[in-house]
């Protein structure tokens, strides 16, 4: 009996991040690992999360995985590129919220210069969910890292015209978000590229939801944004992230289950994701890491 391949009229778009030693994400012509249609020519990257300080709600399960780098975001960042073999590295900007730190835009893009410095692999930069902080310190930091390629967010409907201008304007990518609505996610994209901003320099956010606290819904709103972009949909044939560490370790299990329940959550959840279309997967834990790149060279084989 014939095998039914599906043949899908259009691609995904293929988005280049980084400067010294750049990726591509995206491209995709089908589905991910289905076999005879699967015709992917950038796997999917795992970035690794480091904080601008040190993230004492993290349970210690994970936080033990780092010791006395989670003091020094540069050390931190150094760790998991060369130790853990991140793809990329993730910065999240958590000192900056009013309700933290509250530090300066002069702090942050200091940071950002420092890790810059000591990794090869390309940086994805974000903020601290304080919309008007967010606003003053991302577009500074796109500034100090001009010339980069990095991959800024994150940029929301009611939030995106100042950092998708920074972006522009100092030559990096930007990560769009929508509240698991495709129908909103498509809006941004059009609204952020009627300021002139290319569509191959665009990366969807659907909400990430951790197994079993929302992830089934974030799965099918994925799944229809990529059929939709494969069918030819312009504005949702972008590759699409996924924040899974911060997810799976803020789960009661990962949080009071024995030491590897957050490790196997994590990994857990990752994998759905790369099933439903996920290009950059961020994840936290060094083991969970490991895991999931290797559940990658096992499904592309």
């Amino acid at each position: 009996m014939e095998r039914l391949i599906e043949k899908w009229q259009d691609k995904i778009s293929e988005v280049t991040i980084g400067a010294k030693k750049p990726i591509k994400i995206g491209g995709e012509t089908g589905i991910y690992f289905i076999d005879g249609e699967d015709k992917c020519p950038n796997p999917p990257r795992v970035a690794m999360e480091v904080w601008d300080m040190d993230p004492e709600a993290w349970p210690e399960a994970l936080r033990s995985s780092f010791g006395k780098a989670l003091n020094d975001p540069v050390e931190w960042a150094k760790l998991c590129a060369d130790k853990f073999s991140a793809d990329l590295i993730c910065l999240r900007l958590a000192s900056t919220h009013p309700d933290t730190k509250n530090t300066s835009r002069e702090e942050a893009g200091k940071v950002v210069e420092n890790i810059l410095k000591v990794i090869s692999v390309p940086l994805i930069v974000i903020g601290s969910s304080a919309p008007e902080k967010d606003n003053d310190v991302m577009a500074y930091c796109a500034n100090v890292a001009k010339g980069e390629n990095c991959l800024f967010g994150i940029a929301t409907q009611n939030n995106y015209k100042t950092l998708a201008a920074a972006c522009l304007s100092s030559g990096h990518s930007i990560i769009s978000e929508a509240p698991i609505d495709i129908n909103i996610a498509k809006q941004l994209n059009i609204l952020i590229c009627d300021m002139q901003f290319q569509a191959d320099r665009i990366v969807i956010h659907h909400a990430t939801g951790a197994l079993g606290y929302g992830l089934e819904y974030t799965y099918s709103i994925m799944e229809r944004t990529r059929l939709a972009g494969l069918s030819g949909d312009k504005m949702l044939s972008m590759p699409m992230i996924n924040f899974v560490g911060q997810e799976a370790w803020r789960t009661k299990e990962a949080k009071t289950g024995q030491k590897d329940t957050g490790v196997l959550w994590e990994t857990a959840t990752a994998t759905a994701y790369l099933n439903s279309g996920a290009d950059i997967i961020v994840m936290n834990h060094p083991k969970a890491v490991e895991e999931i790149k290797k559940t990658v060279h096992r499904l592309k084989a």
